[in-house]
Protein backbone atom coordinates (compact mmCIF):
# COMPACT_ATOMS: atom_id res chain seq x y z
CA UNK A 1 0.00 0.00 0.00
CA UNK A 2 1.15 3.59 -0.63
CA UNK A 3 1.35 6.31 2.05
CA UNK A 4 -1.86 6.72 4.03
CA UNK A 5 -3.11 3.26 3.09
CA UNK A 6 -4.08 4.23 -0.48
CA UNK A 7 -3.81 1.47 -3.08
CA UNK A 8 -0.50 1.32 -4.90
CA UNK A 9 -0.81 2.50 -8.49
CA UNK A 10 1.20 1.89 -11.62
CA UNK A 11 2.42 5.48 -11.33
CA UNK A 12 3.84 4.71 -7.87
CA UNK A 13 5.75 1.77 -9.31
CA UNK A 14 7.03 3.88 -12.22
CA UNK A 15 8.24 6.62 -9.86
CA UNK A 16 10.17 4.22 -7.64
CA UNK A 17 11.63 2.28 -10.58
CA UNK A 18 12.66 5.47 -12.38
CA UNK A 19 10.80 4.58 -15.55
CA UNK A 20 7.66 5.73 -17.33
CA UNK A 21 4.18 4.43 -16.52
CA UNK A 22 4.08 3.08 -20.07
CA UNK A 23 7.17 0.97 -19.36
CA UNK A 24 5.57 -0.47 -16.21
CA UNK A 25 2.50 -1.28 -18.29
CA UNK A 26 4.66 -3.05 -20.87
CA UNK A 27 6.25 -5.19 -18.17
CA UNK A 28 2.96 -6.00 -16.44
CA UNK A 29 1.22 -6.81 -19.73
CA UNK A 30 4.09 -8.88 -21.08
CA UNK A 31 4.88 -6.64 -24.04
CA UNK A 32 8.33 -7.16 -25.44
CA UNK A 33 10.99 -4.54 -26.15
CA UNK A 34 11.91 -3.96 -22.47
CA UNK A 35 15.44 -4.80 -21.38
CA UNK A 36 16.12 -7.40 -18.71
CA UNK A 37 17.61 -4.68 -16.48
CA UNK A 38 14.47 -2.54 -16.69
CA UNK A 39 12.23 -5.53 -16.05
CA UNK A 40 14.24 -6.26 -12.90
CA UNK A 41 13.89 -2.63 -11.74
CA UNK A 42 10.12 -2.71 -12.22
CA UNK A 43 9.74 -6.04 -10.44
CA UNK A 44 11.85 -4.79 -7.53
CA UNK A 45 9.63 -1.72 -7.21
CA UNK A 46 6.52 -3.88 -7.31
CA UNK A 47 7.82 -6.05 -4.49
CA UNK A 48 8.86 -3.08 -2.34
CA UNK A 49 5.52 -1.30 -2.73
CA UNK A 50 3.33 -4.36 -2.36
CA UNK A 51 1.80 -3.76 -5.76
CA UNK A 52 1.91 -7.49 -6.37
CA UNK A 53 -1.36 -7.85 -4.49
CA UNK A 54 -3.08 -5.95 -7.32
CA UNK A 55 -4.61 -7.48 -10.40
CA UNK A 56 -1.79 -6.12 -12.56
CA UNK A 57 0.89 -7.70 -10.42
CA UNK A 58 -1.00 -10.97 -10.34
CA UNK A 59 -0.76 -10.83 -14.13
CA UNK A 60 2.96 -10.13 -13.81
CA UNK A 61 3.52 -13.11 -11.49
CA UNK A 62 1.83 -15.29 -14.08
CA UNK A 63 3.30 -13.51 -17.10
CA UNK A 64 5.64 -16.30 -18.12
CA UNK A 65 4.14 -19.52 -19.36
CA UNK A 66 7.59 -20.88 -20.28
CA UNK A 67 6.01 -22.05 -23.52
CA UNK A 68 6.92 -20.84 -27.00
CA UNK A 69 4.86 -21.40 -30.13
CA UNK A 70 5.68 -22.28 -33.71
CA UNK A 71 2.93 -21.56 -36.21
CA UNK A 72 3.03 -22.65 -39.82
CA UNK A 73 0.74 -22.79 -42.82
CA UNK A 74 1.29 -26.50 -43.29
CA UNK A 75 3.54 -29.24 -42.02
CA UNK A 76 5.94 -30.59 -44.64
CA UNK A 77 9.64 -31.40 -45.06
CA UNK A 78 10.73 -27.77 -44.88
CA UNK A 79 8.87 -27.19 -41.62
CA UNK A 80 10.09 -30.47 -40.17
CA UNK A 81 13.71 -29.47 -40.73
CA UNK A 82 13.07 -26.02 -39.22
CA UNK A 83 11.47 -27.70 -36.20
CA UNK A 84 14.60 -29.79 -35.60
CA UNK A 85 16.63 -26.60 -35.28
CA UNK A 86 14.09 -24.99 -32.98
CA UNK A 87 14.08 -27.99 -30.66
CA UNK A 88 17.87 -28.05 -30.50
CA UNK A 89 17.97 -24.36 -29.54
CA UNK A 90 15.37 -24.94 -26.81
CA UNK A 91 16.98 -28.07 -25.37
CA UNK A 92 17.82 -27.71 -21.67
CA UNK A 93 16.24 -24.24 -21.65
CA UNK A 94 13.24 -25.20 -19.53
CA UNK A 95 10.95 -23.98 -22.33
CA UNK A 96 8.24 -26.07 -23.96
CA UNK A 97 7.01 -25.71 -27.53
CA UNK A 98 3.53 -25.73 -29.05
CA UNK A 99 3.39 -26.42 -32.81
CA UNK A 100 0.26 -25.06 -34.48
CA UNK A 101 -0.30 -25.92 -38.13
CA UNK A 102 -3.01 -24.77 -40.50
CA UNK A 103 -5.52 -27.51 -41.25
CA UNK A 104 -7.03 -25.74 -44.26
CA UNK A 105 -3.81 -25.84 -46.31
CA UNK A 106 -4.52 -23.93 -49.53
CA UNK A 107 -8.30 -23.85 -49.12
CA UNK A 108 -11.00 -21.26 -48.56
CA UNK A 109 -9.77 -20.01 -45.19
CA UNK A 110 -6.06 -19.99 -45.97
CA UNK A 111 -5.66 -16.20 -46.16
CA UNK A 112 -4.94 -14.65 -42.77
CA UNK A 113 -3.97 -17.97 -41.19
CA UNK A 114 -0.96 -16.49 -39.40
CA UNK A 115 -2.99 -13.86 -37.53
CA UNK A 116 -5.63 -16.40 -36.53
CA UNK A 117 -2.94 -18.69 -35.13
CA UNK A 118 -1.21 -15.88 -33.25
CA UNK A 119 -4.51 -14.67 -31.78
CA UNK A 120 -5.10 -18.13 -30.34
CA UNK A 121 -1.63 -18.60 -28.92
CA UNK A 122 -0.14 -15.22 -28.02
CA UNK A 123 -0.42 -13.97 -24.47
CA UNK A 124 -2.40 -16.88 -23.06
CA UNK A 125 -0.68 -20.11 -24.06
CA UNK A 126 2.74 -18.81 -25.13
CA UNK A 127 5.33 -16.17 -24.27
CA UNK A 128 6.17 -15.67 -27.96
CA UNK A 129 5.92 -17.36 -31.34
CA UNK A 130 7.95 -18.29 -34.40
CA UNK A 131 5.96 -17.89 -37.61
CA UNK A 132 7.15 -19.89 -40.60
CA UNK A 133 6.72 -18.20 -44.01
CA UNK A 134 3.66 -16.03 -43.27
CA UNK A 135 1.67 -14.83 -46.26
CA UNK A 136 1.27 -11.34 -44.79
CA UNK A 137 2.81 -9.08 -42.16
CA UNK A 138 2.20 -10.30 -38.61
CA UNK A 139 1.22 -8.36 -35.49
CA UNK A 140 1.30 -9.52 -31.89
CA UNK A 141 1.46 -8.16 -28.35
CA UNK A 142 4.07 -10.78 -27.51
CA UNK A 143 7.43 -11.39 -29.20
CA UNK A 144 7.35 -12.81 -32.72
CA UNK A 145 10.17 -13.98 -34.97
CA UNK A 146 9.40 -14.75 -38.60
CA UNK A 147 11.22 -17.26 -40.79
CA UNK A 148 11.03 -16.02 -44.42
CA UNK A 149 8.97 -12.84 -43.98
CA UNK A 150 6.94 -10.93 -46.53
CA UNK A 151 8.66 -8.19 -48.50
CA UNK A 152 9.50 -4.99 -46.57
CA UNK A 153 8.63 -6.63 -43.24
CA UNK A 154 9.79 -4.87 -40.06
CA UNK A 155 9.19 -7.86 -37.77
CA UNK A 156 12.28 -9.62 -36.31
CA UNK A 157 13.20 -12.32 -38.80
CA UNK A 158 15.61 -15.01 -39.93
CA UNK A 159 16.06 -15.81 -43.60
CA UNK A 160 18.57 -17.31 -45.99
CA UNK A 161 20.49 -15.27 -48.55
CA UNK A 162 18.01 -16.17 -51.27
CA UNK A 163 19.38 -13.66 -53.77
CA UNK A 164 22.90 -15.10 -53.70
CA UNK A 165 21.59 -18.67 -53.62
CA UNK A 166 19.43 -18.23 -56.72
CA UNK A 167 22.13 -16.32 -58.57
CA UNK A 168 24.62 -19.11 -57.87
CA UNK A 169 22.18 -21.74 -59.15
CA UNK A 170 21.54 -19.96 -62.44
CA UNK A 171 25.27 -19.38 -62.86
CA UNK A 172 25.71 -23.15 -62.45
CA UNK A 173 23.17 -23.83 -65.21
CA UNK A 174 24.72 -21.20 -67.46
CA UNK A 175 28.14 -22.72 -66.82
CA UNK A 176 26.84 -26.06 -68.08
CA UNK A 177 25.84 -24.36 -71.33
CA UNK A 178 22.11 -23.75 -70.79
CA UNK A 179 20.65 -20.55 -72.24
CA UNK A 180 16.91 -21.31 -72.25
CA UNK A 181 16.29 -21.67 -68.54
CA UNK A 182 12.70 -21.83 -67.32
CA UNK A 183 11.85 -20.52 -63.87
CA UNK A 184 8.94 -21.50 -61.62
CA UNK A 185 8.51 -18.72 -59.06
CA UNK A 186 7.17 -18.86 -55.51
CA UNK A 187 4.49 -16.86 -53.74
CA UNK A 188 5.02 -13.26 -54.85
CA UNK A 189 4.34 -11.63 -51.47
CA UNK A 190 7.27 -13.40 -49.81
CA UNK A 191 10.70 -11.78 -49.72
CA UNK A 192 12.30 -15.17 -50.42
CA UNK A 193 10.30 -15.62 -53.62
CA UNK A 194 11.14 -12.13 -54.84
CA UNK A 195 14.85 -12.60 -54.09
CA UNK A 196 15.02 -15.95 -55.87
CA UNK A 197 13.43 -14.53 -59.00
CA UNK A 198 15.71 -11.50 -58.82
CA UNK A 199 18.71 -13.84 -58.60
CA UNK A 200 17.48 -15.66 -61.70
CA UNK A 201 17.14 -12.40 -63.60
CA UNK A 202 20.47 -10.96 -62.47
CA UNK A 203 22.44 -14.07 -63.38
CA UNK A 204 20.97 -14.12 -66.88
CA UNK A 205 21.60 -10.40 -67.36
CA UNK A 206 25.19 -10.71 -66.18
CA UNK A 207 25.74 -13.48 -68.76
CA UNK A 208 24.20 -11.39 -71.53
CA UNK A 209 21.19 -13.71 -71.84
CA UNK A 210 17.89 -11.83 -72.33
CA UNK A 211 15.14 -12.68 -69.84
CA UNK A 212 12.25 -14.33 -71.70
CA UNK A 213 9.10 -13.63 -69.63
CA UNK A 214 7.33 -16.56 -71.29
CA UNK A 215 9.79 -18.88 -69.56
CA UNK A 216 8.68 -17.69 -66.09
CA UNK A 217 5.77 -19.49 -64.42
CA UNK A 218 4.00 -18.08 -61.36
CA UNK A 219 3.66 -20.68 -58.62
CA UNK A 220 3.07 -20.16 -54.90
CA UNK A 221 5.41 -22.73 -53.27
CA UNK A 222 2.55 -25.24 -53.17
CA UNK A 223 4.21 -28.18 -55.01
CA UNK A 224 1.07 -28.93 -57.00
CA UNK A 225 1.07 -25.39 -58.38
CA UNK A 226 4.19 -26.33 -60.37
CA UNK A 227 2.48 -29.13 -62.32
CA UNK A 228 0.59 -27.05 -64.93
CA UNK A 229 3.47 -24.56 -65.10
CA UNK A 230 6.06 -27.25 -65.82
CA UNK A 231 3.74 -28.89 -68.34
CA UNK A 232 3.24 -25.58 -70.15
CA UNK A 233 7.01 -25.03 -70.36
CA UNK A 234 7.74 -28.56 -71.55
CA UNK A 235 4.89 -28.78 -74.06
CA UNK A 236 6.45 -25.94 -76.07
CA UNK A 237 8.19 -26.64 -79.34
CA UNK A 238 11.01 -24.43 -78.08
CA UNK A 239 11.00 -25.86 -74.59
CA UNK A 240 13.72 -24.82 -72.12
CA UNK A 241 16.75 -27.06 -71.67
CA UNK A 242 16.64 -26.46 -67.89
CA UNK A 243 14.03 -25.57 -65.27
CA UNK A 244 14.90 -23.87 -62.00
CA UNK A 245 12.07 -23.99 -59.44
CA UNK A 246 11.98 -21.67 -56.42
CA UNK A 247 11.46 -24.62 -54.05
CA UNK A 248 12.39 -28.28 -54.00
CA UNK A 249 8.75 -29.28 -53.72
CA UNK A 250 7.97 -27.56 -57.01
CA UNK A 251 11.18 -28.87 -58.62
CA UNK A 252 10.27 -32.46 -57.72
CA UNK A 253 6.88 -31.97 -59.38
CA UNK A 254 8.67 -30.67 -62.48
CA UNK A 255 10.72 -33.89 -62.45
CA UNK A 256 7.50 -35.92 -62.39
CA UNK A 257 6.02 -33.95 -65.29
CA UNK A 258 9.19 -34.42 -67.35
CA UNK A 259 9.05 -38.20 -66.83
CA UNK A 260 5.33 -38.28 -67.75
CA UNK A 261 6.21 -36.52 -71.02
CA UNK A 262 8.93 -39.07 -71.76
CA UNK A 263 11.81 -36.67 -71.17
CA UNK A 264 14.96 -37.94 -69.51
CA UNK A 265 16.60 -35.97 -66.71
CA UNK A 266 19.27 -34.71 -67.12
CA UNK A 267 19.62 -35.94 -70.73
CA UNK A 268 16.71 -33.99 -72.23
CA UNK A 269 16.17 -31.56 -69.37
CA UNK A 270 18.05 -30.31 -66.32
CA UNK A 271 15.97 -29.58 -63.20
CA UNK A 272 17.06 -27.64 -60.12
CA UNK A 273 15.38 -26.53 -56.90
CA UNK A 274 15.91 -24.53 -53.73
CA UNK A 275 15.80 -25.69 -50.06
CA UNK A 276 17.65 -29.03 -49.91
CA UNK A 277 14.84 -30.96 -48.27
CA UNK A 278 15.53 -34.68 -47.55
CA UNK A 279 13.51 -35.73 -50.62
CA UNK A 280 15.97 -33.85 -52.83
CA UNK A 281 18.66 -36.40 -51.95
CA UNK A 282 16.45 -39.46 -52.45
CA UNK A 283 14.94 -38.29 -55.75
CA UNK A 284 15.89 -40.16 -58.92
CA UNK A 285 18.06 -38.57 -60.13
CA UNK A 286 19.19 -36.65 -57.06
CA UNK A 287 18.02 -33.04 -57.24
CA UNK A 288 20.55 -30.25 -57.70
CA UNK A 289 19.47 -27.56 -55.27
CA UNK A 290 20.44 -24.69 -52.98
CA UNK A 291 20.93 -25.61 -49.35
CA UNK A 292 19.52 -22.87 -47.14
CA UNK A 293 20.09 -24.83 -43.92
CA UNK A 294 16.50 -25.06 -42.71
CA UNK A 295 17.80 -26.49 -39.44
CA UNK A 296 19.87 -23.34 -38.90
CA UNK A 297 16.89 -21.13 -39.74
CA UNK A 298 14.93 -22.78 -36.94
CA UNK A 299 17.85 -22.71 -34.51
CA UNK A 300 18.54 -18.99 -34.99
CA UNK A 301 14.85 -18.08 -34.87
CA UNK A 302 14.42 -19.87 -31.54
CA UNK A 303 17.59 -18.31 -30.17
CA UNK A 304 16.34 -14.84 -31.11
CA UNK A 305 12.86 -15.47 -29.70
CA UNK A 306 14.26 -16.63 -26.35
CA UNK A 307 16.21 -13.40 -26.10
CA UNK A 308 13.24 -11.23 -27.02
CA UNK A 309 11.04 -12.95 -24.43
CA UNK A 310 13.56 -12.38 -21.65
CA UNK A 311 14.63 -8.92 -22.84
CA UNK A 312 18.20 -10.14 -23.27
CA UNK A 313 18.41 -10.07 -27.06
CA UNK A 314 21.18 -7.78 -28.24
CA UNK A 315 21.59 -9.06 -31.79
CA UNK A 316 20.18 -7.66 -35.05
CA UNK A 317 16.45 -7.71 -35.79
CA UNK A 318 17.09 -9.44 -39.11
CA UNK A 319 19.48 -12.39 -39.47
CA UNK A 320 20.69 -13.40 -42.96
CA UNK A 321 22.17 -16.89 -43.31
CA UNK A 322 24.46 -18.10 -46.12
CA UNK A 323 23.39 -20.63 -48.77
CA UNK A 324 25.30 -23.41 -50.54
CA UNK A 325 25.00 -24.96 -54.00
CA UNK A 326 24.40 -28.73 -53.92
CA UNK A 327 25.12 -30.29 -57.33
CA UNK A 328 23.53 -33.71 -57.93
CA UNK A 329 22.45 -35.79 -60.90
CA UNK A 330 19.50 -33.73 -62.14
CA UNK A 331 21.67 -31.15 -63.96
CA UNK A 332 24.07 -31.68 -66.87
CA UNK A 333 25.09 -29.89 -70.09
CA UNK A 334 22.30 -29.67 -72.69
CA UNK A 335 22.37 -32.05 -75.63
CA UNK A 336 24.48 -30.72 -78.46
CA UNK A 337 21.61 -31.14 -80.90
CA UNK A 338 19.21 -29.12 -78.72
CA UNK A 339 18.33 -25.65 -79.91
CA UNK A 340 19.66 -23.12 -77.38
Amino acid sequence: MADGGAPVTMSDVARLAGVSTATVSRVVNRRYGVSARTIAQVRSAIERLGYESSLGATSLRRSRTNVLGLVTHSFHSYTAEVLKGVMEALSQSGLDLIVYANSDLYGTYAEGWEQRHLARLSGTLTDGCIVVTPWGEVRSNTPVVVIDPVRDSTVPSVTADNLVGATTMVEHLLGLGHRRIGFIAGRSSLAAAWSREEGYRRALAAAGVPVDPTLIGRGDFNPDSAVPLARALLDRADRPTAIFAASDGMALKALEVAKELGLSVPGDLSVAGFDNIPEAVSAEPGLTTVDQSMYRLGYEAARMLKGLVTGEWEGPDQILLPTRLMVRGSTAPPRTDTSL
